[in-house]
């Protein structure tokens, strides 16, 4: 039995709310929702300014006493990143942004998983018709290979 009333909380799933409506629901968070729509906006502008291989692999910060933080993946994109430094920068200025210089940091992204070993499955059949191809095949690396290929498969 449970301590709450059935009809204190919706039955079912929560479903997932976007950000901006929770932020939304109170005044304490009016700087948190403030701060990410300027970083949401941030983002739309270097998406635009940035050359695409760059602008995938590029997060702003806050901008704090005119200095606006660039995290890059990895130090090559933070090179490339210094080079159009002043153009960038020029261009956020006239975009609008309160911005009177750059850092560009490095901050690393999560390692992706590797993919999966892939593991070849053959039917016994076939395994079988291998076996007989490599038999007839006079003697070669292409037999010796369909050998290896067949025995191994056979044992499953």
């Amino acid at each position: 039995m449970s301590r709450f009333s059935p009809f204190s909380r919706p039955s079912g799933p929560r479903l997932p709310q976007p950000v901006a409506e929770v932020l939304s629901r109170t005044d304490a968070f009016a700087p948190l929702r403030a701060g990410v729509e300027q970083i949401a906006a941030m983002e739309r502008d270097l998406s635009r300014l940035l050359p695409e291989y760059l602008a995938a692999s590029v997060e702003p910060g806050f901008i704090k006493d005119g200095v606006l933080v660039l995290f890059a993946a990895h130090n090559a994109l933070a090179a490339r990143l210094r080079h159009l430094e002043p153009r960038l920068l020029t261009d956020l200025q006239q975009r609008g942004w309160a911005v009177e210089s750059l850092r560009i940091r490095v901050r690393p992204q999560a390692m992706k998983a590797p993919p999966p070993v892939k593991e070849a499955r053959m039917t016994p059949a076939g395994a079988a018709a291998l076996q007989e191809l490599s038999q007839a095949l006079s003697p070669s690396p292409l037999q010796t290979a369909l050998a290896r290929m067949a025995a191994r498969h056979l044992k499953k």
